[in-house]
């Protein structure tokens, strides 16, 4: 097979080899556009983030698409939009596609030193067909390398025989691109998960047959189902854009992701950008598999979410009700200030801005719009009549005109029924008020409630309840 070489060089290799300056710390993100990006890639994309900005280094985006059966545009692009929503700035991008005529030129100086060669070999496809395979010339040697994460690592390399490092002349394979971009764009940690140690020992001695130098090491622990089974594109993980559309925060993946296998020694859990930059420390990786809990990003989700400046939480709430079918169809008017008295009672039911819009199919807003339908047996509570129910609901009926409109809220309402309440049984008087106001069995307390909808509407429901009362026969208490 007659050497390839490219009619353009980019630079001349004895340049591409000679040592140059290089910021103390470079690491990169390489995924390929194979799949949609999912929660194990992230992780590993977080991580080498943190450590290079912890460093004042450089982070690179680097697209993997030597795999040309595989790789899709939509899933390149699918990477581009997540890290931009989940706000992973990377300082430079670089496309695997796009560098073959350095690969054909470190292909040949390899093949020129003697440190590989081209081997003719019967196609695993078709054994009649030839094909003419690069090989590496394995010294065969054994390798030690220092792990940031798991410590001091040997290989016995023999056992890799010599290894393809490219399919033809143009079509290098992923163990020798990867050493050469690492290279050339300075990368001096790698940060990837656990099941590439295996392909250390290859990298390992490309680098020396290069000359290069060698990067340090980190290799993660995989994120794993709750089955213990590695996290993939093909078992369990969701794409992180699922979590963008269903209303998670891209501040709370962050920082969820961060806790997956790392943890900083303290009982802290809710961090921001800053403080994750700050704190993080790759020695103190967890060297067992971390599992992908969805209950625990929904924790982390909600403690952000409260973070959130009242006013954010409030435009973000009146939008989602506002783009609702539901919220269009019954005319419902989400004012400002209406917004802001039920940001407080919403934001303590949901873990992600996608809960709302469940409250919504689940019709768990519309009392705060329309007055409920129910019959009077709903109002009573355990072991009483309705007629008992009543006699609470005229005690509030009459307590509530005592309260002027000016201070007409939730603290308000509570301490001029609390009294009477606590006298006669919590759930026997509030358990009445709250159906007569919600028509649920599972809704926030009446205060609140009463606070939201205003004194006139909780003052028409009360009267409203007891009509159904009046109108009702006791049936014998069961």
């Amino acid at each position: 097979m007659a050497p390839i070489r490219p009619k353009a060089m980019h630079k001349k290799l004895s340049d591409l080899l000679k040592p140059f300056r290089r910021p103390k710390v470079v690491t990169r993100f390489a995924p390929s556009p194979t799949g949609l990006l999912h929660s194990g890639n992230y992780r590993t994309a977080v991580f080498s983030y943190l450590y290079a900005r912890q460093h004042g280094g450089k982070f690179i985006l680097r697209i993997e698409d030597t795999d040309k059966a595989r790789s899709k545009k939509e899933y390149e692009d699918n990477i581009f939009e997540s890290l931009e929503w989940l706000g992973l700035e990377y300082d430079e991008m670089y496309r695997q596609s796009d560098r073959t005529d350095i690969y054909v030129e470190y292909l040949q100086k390899l093949i020129d030193d003697d440190k590989a060669y081209v081997s003719k070999e019967p196609a695993k496809d078709d054994p009649t067909r030839t094909v003419e395979l690069v090989r590496f010339r394995n010294p065969n040697k054994k390798i030690t390398f220092t792990d940031l994460i798991r410590g001091d690592i040997e290989f016995d390399t023999s056992d890799l025989g010599d290894f393809v490092i490219a399919r033809s002349m143009t079509e290098p394979v992923f163990h020798f691109v990867v050493v050469v971009d690492d290279h050339l764009m300075g990368v001096t940690h790698i940060v990837r998960g656990e099941d590439h140690i295996s392909n250390t020992p290859r990298h390992l001695l490309i680098y020396e047959a290069l000359s290069a130098p060698k990067p340090t090491y980190a290799h993660l622990p995989l994120v794993l189902a709750s089955d213990r089974s590695k996290l993939s594109k093909r078992h369990g993980a969701k794409p992180m854009t699922y979590y963008r559309d269903t209303g998670y925060m891209p501040a709370a993946l962050l920082n969820y992701m961060s806790l997956l296998g790392w943890n900083p020694g303290t009982e802290q859990e809710i961090f921001d950008l800053k403080g994750l930059v700050k704190a993080f420390d790759l020695s103190k990786v967890q060297k067992g598999g971390a599992i992908f809990n969805e209950d625990k990003l929904r924790w982390v989700n909600k403690e952000h979410l409260k973070l959130l400046p009242k006013d954010n939480f409030t435009a973000v709430l009146k939008a989602r009700i506002d783009a609702t079918e539901r919220a269009k169809e019954l005319g419902w008017n989400v004012t400002p200030e209406l917004a802001a008295k039920l940001g407080p009672a919403v934001l303590e039911r949901i873990n992600n801005y996608g809960d709302i819009d469940i409250m919504i199919t689940e019709r768990d807003l519309d009392y705060y719009f329309s007055d409920p339908a129910y019959d009077a047996e709903s109002l009573r509570w355990k072991g009483e009549s309705v007629q008992a129910s009543a006699t609470h609901l005229e005690f509030i009926q009459e307590t509530i005109k005592s309260i002027s409109e000016k201070n007409w809220d939730e603290g308000s309402i509570k301490a001029a029924l609390w009294p009477y309440a606590e006298e006669h049984g919590r759930g026997n008087v509030l358990w009445p008020f709250r159906y007569a106001l919600a028509g649920k069995d599972k809704s926030p307390n009446p205060f609140t409630i009463a606070g939201i909808i205003g004194k006139d509407a909780t003052a028409r429901r009360v009267h409203e309840a007891l009509k159904k009362c009046a109108n009702h026969a006791d049936k014998p208490l069961t």
